[in-house]
């Protein structure tokens, strides 16, 4: 298939992500003289106008806010370019995992994940999820980051099923792992991943001549420009905090710059020109003889006066810990591989708090507990799951 069959056409896809930025002109008729092709931008050309307002109308009405979370939408700015990003998780250096999202459903294949009615309301410049295209970010005003739609954890788990299995492939997955579909760009449809998801996308590229390969290549050399700044600017975030602490390291050896003294004799000093020098300082010391001796009766008395064993120190009794609540118990089918296990608690967002009991079920935290219990109770790996 040529690649003019696909909309929009590759050559514009690369003049948005590698031309210079271009701002668009404002509403209104096209001035005489200048191209017919200017009336109108391929990318709004993408959905009917009349739909195209009526999401963006639903998407203004929900106001997600500002909070990065996991399963949310973004739109990014990126050396000048909007892109999109669907968070994933959270890492420990602070930065956010995702993928990038687009909108040109024409170039899916089968690891983009196309949202659907269910995921609504969403920005559909980016309804299509690249679960091959993970990118990082790290949270900072340049990205100019907006929060354009929130998938539930269900649709979330499937899009990190998808992004299992393209990574899958990639180390040599065995028969049955990939899908068996041929090649026919420009065509999606419904299939099962992961045993208990269904989701939207495209077919697996052929080996020769597809065209969605170098649309790949585009969108990855977008995902390494957008991932490039964060590192610079976790080294600048953190170098600052090492300059501060050595540099009061500096003054407190010095002396110079930094007075030791306590806020009391700081006091003393100012009163009577250092220490106790000066006329203020009798007066002081004869202050704290009559304040200790007025207070001589608060101290304890010796350990041979009575009522001196008046007062013992007694070992608290022992407080049992709490039992750890459970959102969940489930019971895993016999012969169920722990590998398998433990991914479709990831994918759950589950966590064992205990067992097995003495029925063989364990006790699961869900972090959403409708959507989690869900998708337990869709796995072909559990026997029963009940909410105590």
């Amino acid at each position: 298939m040529r690649p003019l069959d696909l909309w929009p056409p590759l050559a514009h896809i690369r003049s948005t992500l590698e031309g210079p930025p271009v701002r668009r002109p404002a509403a209104g008729p096209v001035p005489e003289g200048a191209p017919a092709a200017a009336a109108a931008c391929p990318a709004d050309l993408l959905l009917p106008l009349t739909e195209l307002a009526r999401r963006r109308e639903a998407l203004a009405a929900r106001n997600f806010g500002a909070r990065w979370a996991p399963g949310r939408l973004l739109s990014v700015l990126c050396e000048g370019r909007l892109l999109g990003v669907l968070l994933d998780r959270l890492l420990p250096d602070g930065r956010w995992q995702g993928w990038l999202a687009a909108g040109e459903a024409d170039w899916a294949g089968a690891w983009d994940v196309l949202l659907e009615p269910q995921d609504e309301p969403f920005e559909p410049l980016f309804g299509m999820v690249q679960a091959w295209n993970p990118v990082t970010l790290l949270p900072a005003p340049p990205l100019c980051a907006r929060v354009l739609g929130e998938l539930s954890a269900t649709r979330l788990a499937a899009v990190r099923a998808v992004a299992d299995e393209w990574a899958a492939q990639r180390v040599g997955a065995p028969a049955g792992a990939v899908p068996a579909t041929p090649p026919a760009p420009g065509c999606i449809a419904l299939r099962a991943v992961a045993g208990c998801f269904t989701v939207l996308t495209g077919t697996p590229l052929a080996a020769e001549g597809d065209p969605r390969a170098d649309y790949q290549g585009l969108y990855q050399q977008a995902a390494r420009r957008l991932a490039q700044p964060a590192a610079p600017l976790a080294r600048v975030g953190r170098s600052p905090a090492r300059g501060a602490v050595s540099t009061t390291r500096r003054r407190g050896h010095g002396g110079s710059d930094t007075d030791d003294a306590g806020p009391l004799r700081r006091l003393l000093r100012r009163l009577g020109g250092g220490g106790l020098r000066g006329s203020w300082g009798p007066a002081l010391a004869v202050l704290a003889l009559v304040l200790v001796g007025q207070n001589a009766g608060l101290l304890p008395s010796p350990q041979g006066s009575e009522g001196g064993d008046a007062m013992r120190l007694r070992d608290a009794p022992p407080t049992a810990p709490a039992a750890p609540q459970a959102d969940a118990l489930v019971r895993w089918k016999a012969g169920t591989d722990m590998a398998e296990a433990t991914r479709l608690l990831q994918t759950a967002g589950a966590q064992a708090v205990a067992g097995p009991d003495g029925q063989g079920r364990w006790s699961l935290r869900l972090l959403q507990p409708r959507d989690g219990l869900a998708v337990l109770r869709s796995s072909p790996l559990v026997q029963s799951v009940e909410t105590p």
